[in-house]
C-alpha cells in the first residue's frame, strides 16, 4: 500500500512538472536594443542557458559584447522575418543571411539539442545544415517543434516579447526581408548576480 502511495505521489509530481513545462537555468543575460525604421529602439532581454549549452552561450555573449574580430551584434540587422514563425538576424559578416563567423572559427558543431522549441521567445542558432553554427540566430514567435534536433536552442526572451512581436509584424517583401531596416542599435551583457530558472511555457 505504501509503495502504491509513493508511486502515485511520484506520478503526480511528474504530471505537475509536465503541466508547468521544462525548467532551464538562466546563467547570463544579454540585451538587444532594436529599432524599426526611424522609430525609437525597444529592448529585448535574453536569458541564456549556460549550463546546458556553455559553448553556444559563450559565442553569443562574445558577439553581443566585445565582438569577434571586430564584428558584433551592434549594428547587425534582422534580415528575415516570417509572421507566425520567427525573426532571424545576427549576420555580422554580410547582413543578408549568407555570412558566418564565430568565436571558434567560421562555424562550430551543434552542441546540444536538449532545449526544445516549445513556444514563443526561444532563441536558437540558425544554420546551413548540421554543425554549421556561426553568428546568426533566430527568436521564435510560436511553438516550432519541427526545429527540435536540427537547431540548437540556448535561451529564451525574459523581457521584451512585445518588441519581438512588433518586429514579427513589420511588413516584408516576397523574400521575407523587412521593408524598413530592423537594426540592433546596441547590445551587451546585463548583470546576472544569481542564476534563476525559467520555463518553456508560452507567454506573451
Amino acid at each position: 500500500m505504501a509503495a502504491r502511495r509513493g508511486l502515485l505521489v511520484l506520478l503526480a509530481i511528474c504530471a505537475l512538472r509536465a503541466a508547468h513545462g521544462a525548467e532551464y537555468l538562466v546563467t547570463q543575460q544579454v540585451f538587444l536594443d532594436v529599432s524599426i525604421g526611424d522609430e525609437p529602439p525597444g529592448r529585448i532581454t535574453l536569458g541564456l542557458f549556460g549550463d546546458v549549452a556553455p559553448k553556444t552561450v559563450r559565442n553569443f555573449v562574445a558577439l553581443a559584447t566585445g565582438g569577434v574580430d571586430g564584428r558584433s551584434y551592434k549594428g547587425a540587422i534582422f534580415h528575415r522575418v516570417i509572421r507566425k514563425f520567427m525573426i532571424q538576424g545576427g549576420d555580422v559578416m554580410r547582413q543578408d543571411g549568407t555570412g558566418s563567423t564565430s568565436l571558434y572559427g567560421e562555424s562550430f558543431d551543434d552542441e546540444t539539442f536538449r532545449v526544445k522549441h516549445t513556444g514563443p521567445g526561444m532563441i536558437s542558432m540558425a544554420n546551413a545544415g548540421k554543425n554549421t553554427n556561426g553568428c546568426q540566430f533566430f527568436i521564435t514567435t510560436v511553438p516550432t517543434p519541427w526545429l527540435d534536433n536540427i537547431h540548437v536552442a540556448f535561451g529564451r526572451v525574459v523581457d521584451g516579447m512585445a518588441v519581438v512581436h512588433k518586429i514579427e509584424n513589420t511588413p516584408t517583401d516576397a523574400d521575407d526581408r523587412p521593408l524598413q531596416p530592423v537594426v540592433v542599435v546596441d547590445a551587451g551583457a546585463l548583470p546576472t548576480p544569481k542564476p534563476f530558472t525559467v520555463t518553456d511555457e508560452a507567454y506573451e
